[in-house]
């Protein structure tokens, strides 16, 4: 593993192909890395496969010189295959244990919805937790129910290893999110979306790591 999650701390960034619209991604990436964040992830749902090589390989390189992890969504063996430090998977993708055997050098991160999950991703070996959502968000199709701040709280309570808040996270309710003392707060659409990344990502950057 390139980098131990444990150290990450503050905004973990995600650039969503999707929630860019009209902006190149590769612009909001590197508009994000230069206001600041500790986690940079790539997003593409909807993208080929070699849309997604092409751009997780200018990514990449962004956040290297940077020295900012990066990480994919989904694609064990292309975050292998290019170096990234890792890899995020959702309950229905590929399993943690088989994504390990595949990835071993990948930091593995899961999403999780609730705290009987929370429990099962330590028990498979994950490197680190998403929780939520915390608030309503749109940047799924079928989100899953709310978790709300106290949930993220328990959550981060009970924990033994990383957790990302996300959904529906932004400059408004930011200082709530970080009154649990989660160590990382994914953000989409407060960064995608914003009128100027580079201000948001340093805004939202600073609240959570003052």
């Amino acid at each position: 593993m390139k980098s131990d999650p444990k150290s990450w701390h503050g905004l973990y960034a995600i650039i969503d192909v999707d929630a860019c619209g009209e902006r190149a991604p590769l612009e909001v990436a590197a508009a994000v890395l230069d206001g600041g964040c500790a986690v940079l992830q790539l997003r593409a749902k909807r993208a080929s496969e070699l849309e997604t090589r092409t751009l997780a390989r200018a990514i990449l390189a962004l956040c290297a010189a940077r020295g900012v992890p990066f990480v994919l969504n989904d694609h064990v063996a292309l975050a292998a295959e290019l170096g990234a430090d890792g890899v995020h998977l959702g309950q229905g993708d590929m399993p943690v244990s088989q994504a390990r055997a595949r990835a071993p050098a990948l930091a593995i991160g899961l999403s999780t919805h609730g705290l009987a999950q929370v429990a099962q991703a330590e028990q498979q070996g994950a490197d680190l937790i998403g929780f939520g959502p915390v608030f309503a968000t749109a940047s799924k199709d079928n989100p899953d129910p709310v978790v709300g701040v106290e949930g993220l709280a328990r959550a981060v309570a009970t924990a033994r290893i990383p957790i990302v808040a996300i959904g529906g996270i932004d400059l408004i309710n930011m200082d709530q999110v970080v009154e649990t003392g989660v160590p990382l707060v994914a953000c989409i659409g407060a960064i995608c979306k914003a009128a100027d990344p580079k201000t948001a990502a340093r805004e939202l950057h600073r609240r959570i790591t003052r």
